[in-house]
C-alpha cells in the first residue's frame, strides 16, 4: 500500500468538536473498523486491538494546542507456526 497523509483543519464549535471526538471513540471501542468523516471525504480504516497513544499539551504565547494521537501498525501480526519435533522411539 502506497503511504498517504489526509488533512483536514476546520473550525468547529465546542458541541461540534465533542460530537467528532464522541463518535469516533464509540467507533474505536464497538470493533476494529473505524469510519472518519472529515467534511466531504469518509476514509475507513482497521484498527487492531491494540494501539500506540501520544497525549501532547503545548502552550505558545496565548495560544494552547492539543495533540492526540494514535498509531498502529498495517502489517498484519504473524502467526506463531508450528514446528514439528522429531519424537524419540
Amino acid at each position: 500500500m502506497p503511504n498517504m497523509e489526509l488533512k483536514r483543519k476546520e473550525c468547529l464549535n465546542r458541541q461540534d468538536a465533542a460530537n467528532w471526538l464522541g463518535a469516533f471513540a464509540i467507533a474505536l471501542a464497538h470493533g476494529g473498523h473505524v469510519q472518519v468523516n472529515l467534511g466531504g471525504t469518509t476514509v475507513r480504516l482497521h484498527v487492531p486491538d491494540d494501539v500506540l497513544s501520544e497525549f501532547e499539551i503545548e502552550m505558545n504565547g496565548d495560544e494552547l494546542e492539543l495533540d492526540i494521537e494514535l498509531k498502529w501498525s498495517t502489517v498484519p501480526e504473524a502467526k506463531p507456526v508450528a514446528v514439528a519435533r522429531p519424537v524419540a522411539l
